[in-house]
């Protein structure tokens, strides 16, 4: 039985290498055209290239987002653009515009064609209409329950994808007009402003409809008895450091699970990995039952980040046994670390001395982006990276 896909998100090459790297399946972007986080980075033809000639070397995957509603405007050069990306060596795009679904599938048929989620799929029937225009996969409305997916698969054999893990709209997915009344920006053509997290003034108090992060950590065993075939990570703007931990996170909860070895003790330092890098508090959502008041924030939220991420190892000072890194955020001796690599390999590490890029010693590291030395035995893979685990009692200021 093959394994379940984890697809992650990434808004340039370099966060797309770390995914691939810590884990992931298969990797989904936005290009310069047609993509709904326009405010991203995103992939010129020429990133497109290079991001799946990595991929592929890994044998990977690499997916385009292909999904804003279409305007007349937006047809001019379109099939063009699909051309060029396939020539790229795309695996799939995902989409949403029926012509463009005819499109790709007419012209290229060994181009694997999604059905976005802003098509909001959320029942059978849809997906039976889609296989029949030759959809090759379907991802899921977010609000669509387990019992329901069930059903899904039992009733049209289709591949389902669903969101495990990340931000939510507040909106139905793909229904949102918020930031369109609100500043212009069509969030179903990538100019989402994210109202929905907008404070708004009220007689007593700040008043927002933003919901809860989405954390399905707990239930991977059971999405995976159920068919699934991909779990997809949101957040093609988060940081490399966010998505090396969800991914590698979400990568041992599926490795563990088809092993047989996710204890309760394990789940635990999971879960626990995975709440220190969100900075907003998270719920299940739809999947076992109706979401309600409690999935969503309403007044006195908070969205503090921590400062766990410490550095990005960049390399290795072998005369002196140093590894080198890029610094994040404070830390001193005395503070208990972990350095984990890409491959999954966790070395508890109390700091002792810190030096900077000449072997100076330094009482503390409080210069983000100073290159630094740490003593250490080996060298270690790149986008090897630390992050703090407990503070000294007593810290040199």
């Amino acid at each position: 039985m093959d394994k379940i896909e984890l697809l992650s998100p990434a808004g340039d090459l370099e966060r797309l290498k770390v995914t691939l790297l810590y884990g992931a399946d298969a990797v989904y972007i936005g290009g310069e055209k047609y993509s709904l986080r326009a405010n991203a980075t995103n992939f010129t033809l020429d990133d497109i290239k290079e991001a799946t000639t990595f991929a592929h070397k890994l044998n990977k995957k690499v997916y385009l987002t292909l999904n804003i509603v279409f305007h007349n405007e937006d047809m001019t050069g379109v099939e063009e653009y699909i051309k060029d990306v396939v020539e790229s060596g795309i695996d799939a795009f995902i989409v949403s515009d029926p012509f463009i679904i005819s499109h790709i599938k007419t012209n290229y048929p060994k181009v694997e064609v999604h059905l976005s989620t802003q098509n909001s799929t959320s029942n059978y029937k849809t997906i039976e209409y889609f296989k029949n225009e030759g959809i090759d996969r379907v991802v899921l409305a977010r609000e669509v329950n387990l019992e329901d997916m069930k059903e899904m698969i039992e009733k049209t054999g289709v591949d389902l994808e669903i969101f495990i893990h990340g931000a939510m709209c507040t909106c139905f997915s793909g229904r949102c007009a918020l930031s369109n009344y609100v500043t212009n920006r069509d969030a179903n053509r990538g100019g989402c402003a994210q109202v929905c997290r907008f404070a708004f003034k009220t007689s007593e108090e700040d008043f927002t409809m933003a919901t809860k992060d989405l954390n399905l950590a707990r239930y991977i065993g059971k999405i995976i008895d159920t068919g699934i075939k991909s779990l997809k990570v949101e957040g093609r703007m988060r940081s490399l450091y966010y998505l090396a931990t969800v991914i590698g996170t979400y990568r041992e909860i599926i490795d563990n699970y088809y092993a047989n070895t996710l204890t309760e003790e394990k789940m635990q330092v999971l879960e626990s990995r995975l709440s220190r890098v969100a900075n907003r508090e998270v719920s299940t959502q739809y999947l076992t039952k109706e979401a309600d008041y409690t999935d969503q924030y309403y007044s006195g939220r908070q969205e503090l980040s921590n400062q766990d991420y410490l550095g990005l190892i960049t390399g290795y000072d072998y005369e002196n046994n140093c590894l080198i890194l890029v610094e994040r955020n404070y830390f001193a001796p005395g503070d208990s670390i972990e350095i984990f690599t890409p491959s999954g390999e966790i070395y508890p590490y109390t700091v002792t001395e810190i030096y900077d890029e000449n072997l100076n010693e330094l009482e503390v590291a409080r210069h983000p982006e100073q290159i630094l030395k740490l003593k250490f035995s080996k060298p270690l893979p790149a986008y090897s990276m630390i992050r703090l685990i407990k503070k000294a009692q007593i810290s040199k200021e």
